[in-house]
């Protein structure tokens, strides 16, 4: 999976291309780790994810709880969709078209 970041004052953006799973998945904690605290929301662009693992909604988990809630999935597939329909992390996380 490649990770690009983008910063916008105090919100971030990640654009995750690839495969969020047992090998991407700890990519995304480790870009997560790099925001600082300046950062108060942060979106991530999923128009270029095609697969995610149970490692990778667990990440996408940890990610909201790290932000308090202030993050955003962005452009998301409708078979990422389908998953986080399947899981319920469809009502728990903010959706973005």
């Amino acid at each position: 999976m490649t990770i690009e970041k983008k910063e916008y004052g105090d919100s971030a953006e990640l654009i995750l291309k690839g495969w969020m799973d047992t090998q991407g998945a700890p990519q995304l904690a480790a870009a997560v780790d790099e925001i600082g605290p300046e950062i108060k929301s942060l979106s991530l662009d999923l128009s270029g994810l095609e697969y995610t693992s149970s490692a990778g909604m667990r990440q996408l988990v940890a990610t909201h709880k790290r932000m308090n809630g202030a993050l955003t999935l962005k452009h998301v597939s409708p078979e990422i969709m389908d998953v986080l329909r399947m899981t319920g992390l469809d009502k728990k996380l903010n959706f973005e078209p």
